[in-house]
């Protein structure tokens, strides 16, 4: 039996403002906002991100609690250029979203930066140096 990743599933407060701030990334998302509190947009190769409100996890997993603390996982999007990453931390601080560690050279050999999304998940951006 073999598995193969279908999905990215991030749990939100207010789906709107996510979609808004995933757009940052690209993303078109084919189900914005709908009446079930839920949205998908593709990431290529058959991977998709999906939104879920927390009523709407909550509706058939009464048990979730909203998670606290620092980011756990981390979505992560490659650019091209060191400077591309640069300019999407720019834009998303300019957009008013928060910076977890601005743009730097990381040791491994990748222009770096860490974003919080609206719910608190991390958001990562590298390219190569």
């Amino acid at each position: 039996m073999s598995a193969k990743a279908a999905a990215i599933s991030i749990v939100v407060a207010d789906l709107s403002v996510s979609i808004a701030f995933y757009e940052h990334f690209g993303l078109t998302f084919t189900t914005p906002e709908s009446a079930d509190g839920h949205a998908e947009a593709d990431l290529g190769d058959g991977l998709r991100l999906m939104l879920d409100t927390e009523e709407s996890v909550q509706a058939f997993t009464s048990a979730w609690n909203r998670p606290f603390g620092s980011p756990r996982t981390a979505l992560c999007f490659q650019f091209e250029t060191p400077n591309d990453v640069d300019a999407k931390f720019g834009e998303l601080m300019e957009a008013g979203f928060h910076g977890f560690r601005g743009p730097w050279d990381a040791p491994w050999g990748q222009r770096y930066a860490s974003v919080i999304d609206p719910d608190g998940s991390g958001v990562d951006l590298f390219a190569p140096l």
